[in-house]
């Protein structure tokens, strides 16, 4: 057998050697991407694929189910030293949303806006299933402002793939990196709405937050209208809540495409004269005449609604802190949102309408069949509720001496019609 000839065996072991030094380098390279900087990857597929498209996704592996959150008490045990009391996040946020319906995961900033925001600006907080991802790409590409946004991912067969679609969705824009702070709900019950409302509100970054639907688009620019505007301002401030009027297209295909749709006050009343545009659902005025339509064609200051009535659901504009959450024992469609605007206003916080802002309905099929049965269900709950906040907060303005002040005339407005009322304020006093 012919030996290996000095020179080739040389250069095969430097071969080698330079083989085996650059496998190291690239593994430690590797290494230290993926495990010293994960946060920068957020723009990535969830962590293990099965298939292009689809993810597997295991809930209670989330690094938020392993937080803990640390409670310091003002009571010292000795000179200096604070004592600590050790929660699971987990624990915390299943207390903040104790009343929907259980188990239910709740993952905050499962994507965060990389913005730091303006504590004065108006964050909106809406919600939404993976069938409306678009037209929510469209609000934020529209808004260019905070945007806190509750996600829900059926807890069944669908929610890897699902949950995936949101990652296409986040990536697809690169606004939402910007502007977006996405909160994810994991569960197996459908259109909890109040609480996906609760957790945008809860985990939203400035001092006022919008209620708002997403297939609705601000036709105005309202950042720039409400900085302009020092009596809209003032009125934020004092912590009542100010609207925007909303509108629909009668033929549902002028509807469909938001970037048709009029930018100014004087277009709307034209469209209006011309019966293109009519007030939202106006087959149900109750939900929205309150607004007092004719007068805001007309105005162009802020002014106050008077004609309050308890199907009332006007988009409004809220200060985070102070006002009352929406009832999480509303499931499902009907009254949950006019449920939380009668407490909001029972509450002592009054309506005021914006001058030239507006809002108009993006069209798209509703299952009517599912919203007229859910409908019923929570029309009867609704009728309760309404004597159950009468009574609660009328005993609450007696007990802190603000009965005789002008925080109560809402209440007293509307609970006077419900039967037995006045007799029974008669025994409280």
């Amino acid at each position: 057998m012919v030996g290996i000839p000095q020179p080739a065996l040389r250069l095969l072991r430097f071969a080698v050697l330079v083989y085996l030094a650059g496998s190291v380098v690239f593994t430690l390279h590797y290494v230290f991407v993926r495990y010293r900087e994960p946060q920068l990857n957020q723009a990535a597929k969830p962590r293990s694929l099965v298939e292009p498209g689809q993810a597997t996704f295991d809930v209670e592996s989330m690094v938020y189910s392993n937080q803990i959150m640390n409670w310091k008490s003002t009571a010292t045990t000795a000179p200096g030293t604070y004592p600590e009391h050790k929660i699971e996040e987990d624990t915390v946020i299943h207390k903040v949303f104790s009343n929907t319906i259980q188990p239910s995961k709740v993952l905050p900033y499962y994507f965060k806006a990389g913005r730091e925001f303006d504590p004065e600006s108006v964050t909106i907080t809406t919600l939404i299933t993976f069938d409306r991802y678009p037209v929510f790409s469209k609000l934020v590409t529209n808004y260019q402002g905070p945007i806190s946004v509750t996600i829900h991912i059926n807890d069944d067969e669908n929610r890897d793939e699902n949950l995936s679609k949101l990652h296409d969705m986040y990536n697809s824009n690169p606004n939402m990196k910007e502007f977006v702070d996405v909160h994810v709900v994991v569960d197996k019950f459908d259109r909890q709405f109040n609480m996906w409302r609760n957790v945008a509100r809860f985990f939203a970054r400035s001092n006022y937050f919008m209620m708002l639907d997403v297939d609705f688009h601000i036709c105005t620019n309202l950042q720039h209208h409400l900085s302009l505007d020092p009596e809209a301002k003032r009125l934020m401030k004092s912590g009542v809540a100010v609207l925007l009027p909303a509108f629909e297209y009668v033929d549902q295909e002028d509807g469909i495409d938001s970037a048709t749709f009029p930018k100014d006050k004087d277009s709307v009343y034209k469209l209006v004269q011309e019966k293109k545009l009519t007030i939202f659902h106006d087959f149900f005025l109750k939900g929205h005449n309150a607004t007092d339509y004719e007068r805001w064609y007309k105005t162009d200051s802020v002014y106050k609604v008077t004609a309050y009535q308890h199907s009332y659901e006007p988009y409004v504009i809220l200060k985070k802190e102070g006002t009352p959450w929406c009832d999480e024992r509303f499931v499902g469609y009907g009254a949950n949102k006019a449920a939380c605007l009668f407490e909001i206003y029972i509450s002592g916080i009054d309506y005021y309408v914006l001058p030239r802002d507006f809002i108009i309905h993006q069209s798209h099929p509703y299952k009517e069949e599912t919203r007229k049965q859910e409908r019923k269900y929570n029309r009867k709950l609704y009728q309760n509720f309404q004597e159950e906040v009468c009574f609660r907060y009328a005993k609450s303005f007696i007990a802190a001496n603000t009965w005789a002040q002008p925080k109560a005339d809402n209440l007293k407005q509307q609970c006077s019609k419900i039967k037995g009322f006045r007799i029974a304020m008669a025994t409280f006093q």
